[in-house]
């Protein structure tokens, strides 16, 4: 990985794209610490910590390396358009000019993201109603315009304001990431994320090393907090870097007076293939009826709720029966785990496609007849591999947090710094960084037939 940077920052194209790269990152940290007129960021940051892991607040706080406790003005990180993302690409195999734009390159793939882009403003704009309604009205906003908040068209005006910054810097966010993927190196979305996760474990192991002082077992906590995650980080690249490779043989023809053919090669499948986007997806999915609920203004259990006593306590009966570590959560994030991870492993690979394409170019698999067998074996062991990667996908985004959990204090900064979905999230971007990297250096090595 070292060599590989030292060597990309020898080109001149591609050291401007990562420099490029870097000051859009920047940007986007220097945003997370500038806050949004008429919030106060200490009443969020103790709202967000109440909270605890697993809530709404908890899983944008995280994902944004701390932009929402700070009340900041990209609180909202790149939440929506990972929502957005997910619905467009559900809607894509239900509706079939959606799937039908999917199936027309460039052009298609520039009209799916514009209704992304727009299903994003939708989704950012409710998000912000229901952290503006719910838990800023009480005690999360302050006085500005030189009014009160016991007005109350002072204080919606100060609430329409709060919403209207975190929208624009849900948008600023998206567009941010669009221009590092354009301009710079490797998925910007996904970058985004990678560097909230690292300022968010970043400050978690400062926060326990000014603990050294005050606890003298803090260091030894952390010590053996360490050494188990630098155990799941292992197991985490050894699983990502894991492929099954099938081998193809290309019988020999003759064409005229060449031979063309005879040669033998592989078809890679890693066991991991869909990433993390699985776990992203599960995790939006199981918080995505939280948000709903916290729309109601005045709900019972919601932070700005007139009625804390109600009927129905909403947010005590999720962390009771859906909050993280509990079994019921651990069974609808592993089930949704599987479903998005078949349901990517059919997009990304095509038995059939791939078939015929091994057909018409005169290959085979040792053993298999071309053709229909051939689709039957690779459905099969496409299947059975993404069983397995399924299964490392729900026992990472599960046992390591119920561990971390165990072995650390309650409240501890190092349970919100870092979580094995996290982790999971920095090594599949690194080891992606640096795959973009080396296919950039390839081409610009590469002299061409001229040369």
């Amino acid at each position: 990985m070292l060599q590989t940077l030292v060597n990309a920052f020898k080109n001149k194209d591609i050291r401007r794209k990562i420099l490029i790269t870097l000051g859009l990152l920047f940007v986007y940290r220097l945003a997370s610490y500038i806050p949004v007129p008429g919030i106060d960021p200490n009443w969020f940051a103790g709202q967000e910590i109440a909270a605890g892991q697993g809530s709404i607040l908890w899983l944008l706080s995280s994902l944004t390396g701390g932009a929402l406790a700070n009340g900041a003005i990209v609180a909202l990180g790149i939440a929506p358009y990972i929502n957005a993302s997910i619905i467009v690409q559900l809607l894509t195999v239900a509706i079939p000019k959606l799937e039908q734009w999917s199936k027309q390159g460039e052009d298609g793939k520039r009209k799916i993201n514009n209704v992304t882009r727009v299903l994003t403003l939708i989704l950012a704009m409710a998000q912000a109603t229901g952290i503006v309604v719910n838990y800023g009205l009480n005690a999360g906003l302050y006085p500005i315009f030189g009014g009160t908040l016991a007005d109350p068209y002072h204080a919606w005006a100060v609430g329409l304001v709060v919403a209207l910054v975190l929208v624009a810097g849900s948008m600023v966010t998206m567009w941010l990431g669009e221009r590092i993927t354009e301009l710079g190196v490797g998925n910007g979305i996904s970058l985004l994320i990678f560097v909230g996760i690292l300022s968010s474990a970043g400050l978690a192991i400062i926060a326990t090393i000014s603990q050294f002082a005050i606890d003298e077992t803090a260091i030894w906590m952390l010590l053996g907090f360490l050494l188990m995650v630098g155990a799941v980080f292992v197991f985490i690249i050894f699983i990502d870097l894991s492929e099954r490779r099938i081998p193809i043989q290309y019988a020999k023809q003759i064409k005229g007076r060449k031979q063309y053919g005879g040669q033998s090669t592989f078809i890679p499948i890693k066991i991991n293939a869909a990433g993390v986007l699985p776990i992203i997806f599960a995790n939006a999915i199981t918080t995505f009826p939280q948000l709903l609920f916290s729309l109601i203004p005045g709900y019972a259990g919601t932070p700005g709720s007139t009625d804390p006593s109600g009927w129905f306590n909403f947010q005590t009966w999720w962390a009771q029966w859906l909050g993280v570590g509990e079994p019921i959560y651990a069974v609808v994030t592993g089930i949704l785990i599987f479903f998005f991870s078949y349901f990517y492993a059919r997009i990304q690979f095509n038995p059939e496609e791939v078939a015929r394409n091994i057909q018409q170019y005169g290959g085979f698999i040792p053993g298999i007849r071309p053709g229909k067998p051939t689709q039957e074996y690779l459905t099969k062991i496409t299947h059975r591999i993404t069983f397995w990667g399924a299964l490392f996908l729900a026992f990472i985004a599960i046992v390591p947090s119920v561990l971390f959990a165990a072995l650390l204090p309650d409240g501890s900064m190092l349970l919100h710094g870092f979580t094995a979905t996290g982790m999971l999230i920095v090594v599949s971007v690194a080891l992606e960084f640096e795959k973009q990297l080396q296919s950039q250096l390839m081409m610009k090595q590469y002299k061409g037939f001229l040369k």
